[in-house]
């Protein structure tokens, strides 16, 4: 039972926000690699990478939460499985991974619940900072309109 009282999350900076993702649905982190643009994707989606032999669709972080950057600055890219899928995201780095108490996260204010992007599923603190908690299986829905690649 302490363990369902803590949440393991990976905490990113991506377009200014800092980002909670959980730990469970990391698969990896490492450096940007080389990145296809895909044709009519939607403006969060920057295309697609090879990462272990399979092409994966790679997501502007950063754009998704909302920051406005022309060129997403892109340090590190995390990617993520989540139902047999992945999808890398595009941060500007990863900060670590952090224990926060269940019971500390707090509900997106009612102000705020619909211009959030429906991924973020809970608010923290994070050293002082405003932490995004993401729920990253809805993140995945929004990568759909990109076609996989046949294998």
């Amino acid at each position: 039972m302490r363990d369902e009282a803590r949440k393991s999350l990976l905490v990113v900076d991506a377009g200014g926000c800092h980002a909670g993702i959980p730990l469970a649905s990391v698969r990896e982190t490492m450096r940007a690699l080389p990145i296809t643009a895909v044709g009519g994707a939607p403006h969060f989606v920057l295309g697609l990478s090879i990462i272990r032999g399979a092409s994966v669709p790679v997501v502007d972080l950063g754009a998704v939460l909302g920051a406005r950057a022309e060129r997403p600055r892109i340090g590190r890219v995390v990617t993520l499985e989540v139902g047999g899928r992945a999808v890398a995201l595009a941060v500007e780095r990863v900060i670590g991974v952090s224990e926060v108490d269940v019971q500390a996260l707090e509900r997106m204010p009612p102000l705020l619940s619909r211009a959030a992007h429906e991924s973020v599923s809970a608010l923290a603190l994070h050293d002082s900072t405003l932490l995004l908690v993401l729920e990253a299986a809805r993140l995945l829905p929004s990568v759909q309109l990109v076609a996989e690649a046949p294998a």
